[in-house]
């Protein structure tokens, strides 16, 4: 998938008629609904390092070591604590998404494409509501979403596992076989997919070998069919969508 800047995917025209079907608009928060060059996840993953130190004794080594292997075998930290450890979720996601947001800046473009996609539009996201709330305030965009769906929603069943988007659907009432889901993480669009949705990747830019984990494993299985569409501007894509249905 090669590089393209936002003129040259401004150009490229989406297959006629793609998203003529979709009247229900699902986005993923972070990374998505804001550029990974705002880097709030460091702030997330200092605290969840934190918290996992003082709720396990660790040190700050073996806490970083439980943190990452939780993550790529659970899905999410919090479900490796909760599973492992039985730990109650509540503290865990008040304490880790207690971050500032001020770094992102206030993006009306993007949220005026939202605002005229015609359907419902959701957030759906494996932080928590008040995070959700937070950061789509800070973008400016949050009055154009009709809901927001977080980790709660799913009984802390974090993307990409199955049970996870079927506990959000029956939420939302979404019908995936008219629904487009984006998201920053590819691997994350293989249950929609299957699920009937038109999916969306939102590619970060290639990281570097200094770039946390979680951007590195972004691209994980893009290639393998259930990515349908892919985008480095989430603004400049709504708006050639737009265009090409008007």
């Amino acid at each position: 998938m090669e590089n393209r800047t936002p003129e040259e995917e401004s150009a490229t025209p989406l297959p006629q008629g793609s998203f003529n079907h979709v009247e229900h608009w699902i986005f993923d928060l972070d990374n998505t609904l804001y550029p990974p060059a705002c880097d709030l996840f460091s702030q997330v993953d200092r605290r969840m390092c934190d918290f996992i130190m003082n709720y396990l004794k660790l040190d700050e080594d073996e806490a970083r070591r439980v943190q990452k292997h939780y993550y790529v075998e659970h899905g999410t930290t919090l479900s490796g604590l909760m599973s492992v450890h039985g730990m109650k979720p509540g503290d865990f996601l008040d304490y880790v998404h207690d971050i500032d947001v001020s770094g992102v800046p206030a993006n009306l473009l993007l949220g005026e494409a939202i605002a005229r996609l015609p359907g419902r539009k959701v957030i759906f996201t494996n932080g928590s509501l008040a995070h959700a709330e937070n950061v789509a305030k800070q973008l400016g965009i949050d009055h154009h979403f009709d809901a927001m769906f977080d980790i709660a929603t799913t009984r802390y069943e974090p993307k990409p596992r199955r049970a996870a988007y079927e506990r959000f659907i029956e939420a939302s009432n979404v019908e995936p076989a008219r629904a487009a889901m984006f998201e920053d993480i590819a691997r994350n669009l293989v249950v929609p997919h299957e699920l009937g949705m038109t999916t969306v990747w939102v590619k970060p830019p290639h990281p570097d070998e200094n770039a946390p984990r979680h951007q590195k494993l972004s691209a994980e299985g893009a290639g393998d069919g259930h990515v349908h569409h892919v985008t480095e501007d989430l603004t400049v894509f709504l708006e050639r969508l737009l265009a090409e249905k008007a």
